[in-house]
């Protein structure tokens, strides 16, 4: 597999601060990006590639799995298990983005109504403040059914 380091570091360094995972963990899943053929990496070379533990690399590899942002795989013909990205990961990392916008919505809505306020300084941001979380939402919910 054809790796650029520094494009591999800039993942690492995005994936592990957007994701809030270990580096080590940020490093497995920055990997598997660059398996563009999807062909899996195996446990070993997991091991071999970053020189960690096996206990650790077992233990990151657990935590993405559990975060639904890669997949494990059998051949058919081998024992190993191989670990790929899990390509509906964008499409349920956007669906988590709708559901906190939408959240974060309805507690300003509950805030703005509670306050019951006429200062229209107040009312006009909070008015611009809706708009944009509901264009964005519509837009991303209009965007994900092309991923």
């Amino acid at each position: 597999m054809k790796i650029d380091k520094e494009i591999f570091s800039e993942m690492v360094n995005f994936y592990g601060d957007v994701f809030h995972i270990p580096p080590l963990a940020a490093k497995i899943y920055a990997y598997l990006i660059f398996d563009f053929e999807r062909k899996g990496v195996c446990f070993d070379k997991f091991v071999d590639v970053f020189s960690a533990s096996k206990s650790s690399v077992s233990s990151n590899l657990n935590l993405l799995l559990n975060l639904n942002i890669i997949n494990d795989f059998n051949k058919i013909d081998e024992r190993k298990r191989f670990f790929v990205m899990n390509e509906n990961f964008m499409k349920i990392r956007f669906e988590e983005i709708i559901e906190k916008m939408e959240r974060e919505l309805s507690i300003l809505h509950n805030l703005k109504d509670f306050r019951n306020t006429s200062d229209e300084s107040a009312l006009r941001k909070f008015e611009i403040y809706t708009r944009l979380f509901n264009k964005n939402i519509t837009n991303i919910k209009e965007t994900l059914p092309q991923l």
